[in-house]
């Protein structure tokens, strides 16, 4: 079996930070939070990673972080293209926005023949979850169903003070397998605790705390990409007609899917690590302060890239 790889999501627009945030330095070295996510990676066995970006940012991407780890792991590029549809679909008039991270997946066909695990460029998750999910993926292998993977986090440990963050909330079963998952695309803290709206704020429904949520760290088969590519005219059919402009392809849906078809089980690997990210330009000075602590413990170097 290949060795796995890591595909990183980083085609999203960005719309509540104001700007590419992928490409923006959190430390006075230039990283970058994908940085961090690749010297996990390469820490816990990975040498080959896959950036999924728009093609008019690939300039920046090479400048200002692929061609400085490429020197240190294997690097690839694909393209998340909104035009890139099925014979017969067209991108609806005044689309903008992406497919979403079912898409963004599914841009890797081709390119992938293995295990593969998928991030987020602009979410840290911390080394505990890069080492479980490359050991899921050396390990496992397909049976009846097939066998994914899932780093769950405590939601808690997953929101920010500056507004709101979309989760995938998950359901799981005592022997640690994802039952379902919902996706959850307006989440904030609210009177001690998180709830969620699905109405533009009117009513809020509390989360209990504790629950695990999915923050888009999957381990997969190269199966996942022929579902992909079958859900995905589905998806054009079902549901852009009601939302042409907004809707999305979310990949914790396609994996709900195929749960309850009786088609895949997935391993949930929890992970005690707090998450940080820049969802909003305010998330930035707590993960610059973040990301400093966890160099002054010793986990990362000052400088990740050093040629000596």
């Amino acid at each position: 079996m290949s060795k796995p790889v890591l595909v990183i999501m980083a085609a999203g627009l960005g719309s509540r930070y104001g700007g590419l945030k992928q490409i923006d330095p959190i430390d006075e070295h230039g990283h970058l939070i994908i940085d961090f996510s690749i010297y996990d990676a390469i820490k816990s066995g990975f040498e080959k990673v896959i950036f999924v970006i728009k093609k008019e940012n690939e300039a920046d991407f090479r400048e200002r972080i692929g061609n400085r780890v490429g020197k240190h792991v294997a690097v690839e590029y694909v393209y998340q293209d909104i035009n890139d549809l099925p014979s017969g679909y067209s991108v609806p008039e005044g689309r903008v926005k992406p497919w979403g991270t079912g898409h963004a997946v599914l841009s890797c066909a081709g390119k992938v023949n293995g295990p593969m695990a998928v991030i987020n460029a602009d979410d840290f998750y911390g080394r505990t979850a890069f080492s479980r999910i490359y050991d899921f993926l050396i390990n496992s292998r397909d049976d009846d169903k097939y066998n994914y993977a899932m780093v769950g986090y405590i939601l808690e440990n997953t929101l920010t003070d500056h507004g709101y963050v979309a989760r995938g909330v998950c359901e799981i079963s005592e022997d640690g397998y994802l039952v379902k998952i919902k996706e959850r695309t307006r989440i904030e803290k609210k009177h001690g605790g998180a709830a969620y709206t699905e109405d533009g704020g009117q009513t809020w429904i509390p989360l209990p705390k504790g629950s695990i949520v999915s923050m888009n760290m999957w381990g997969f088969g190269k199966s996942i990409l022929f579902e992909l590519k079958q859900k995905f005219e589905t998806f054009l059919k079902a549901d852009v007609p009601k939302n042409p402009l907004k809707a999305e392809y979310f990949l914790p849906e396609v994996v709900g899917q195929l749960i309850n078809e009786g088609k895949a089980r997935v391993k949930v690997l929890n992970s005690p690590d707090k998450w940080y990210g820049v969802t909003y330009k305010e998330d930035k000075e707590m993960v610059v302060k973040a990301i400093s602590r966890l160099k002054e413990s010793g986990l990362y170097p000052d400088v990740l890239w050093s040629d000596k």
